[in-house]
């Protein structure tokens, strides 16, 4: 927290530190249970939302909250969640069409 919260440190405290690595945890456990199962549709739901999260979070505290300044510490998970969002939604397609196309083999 000590990296990402420069801006304005005195309204981060403790706890708040903790939640968000509990967070961090958490994202990071699904998106390691979506890269093991791919094709999981719904979990790959979930992972692309933990992405949106993220990048609505940091925006957030950036630009409405002012915690936080635009600095690597920042920049590195606003660039990882854009492109990560961005990949997630190119795969999505190609989920989109195999899910199509194991339909047809059935029918």
């Amino acid at each position: 927290s000590e990296k990402l919260y420069t801006a304005n440190p005195g309204l981060v405290n403790g706890l708040q530190a903790r939640t968000f690595g509990v967070w961090t945890l958490l994202s990071s456990v699904i998106r390691c249970l979506c890269a093991i199962d791919i094709r999981n549709r719904t979990l790959y739901h979930i992972t692309l939302f933990t992405f949106f999260l993220a990048l609505a979070h940091f925006l957030s505290e950036v630009f409405v909250y002012r915690t936080a300044a635009l600095t690597i510490g920042v920049m590195a998970p606003l660039m990882v969640a854009s492109f990560s969002i961005m990949g997630m939604l190119i795969g999505l397609q190609y989920l989109e069409v195999e899910a199509l196309s194991q339909n047809k083999k059935k029918n």
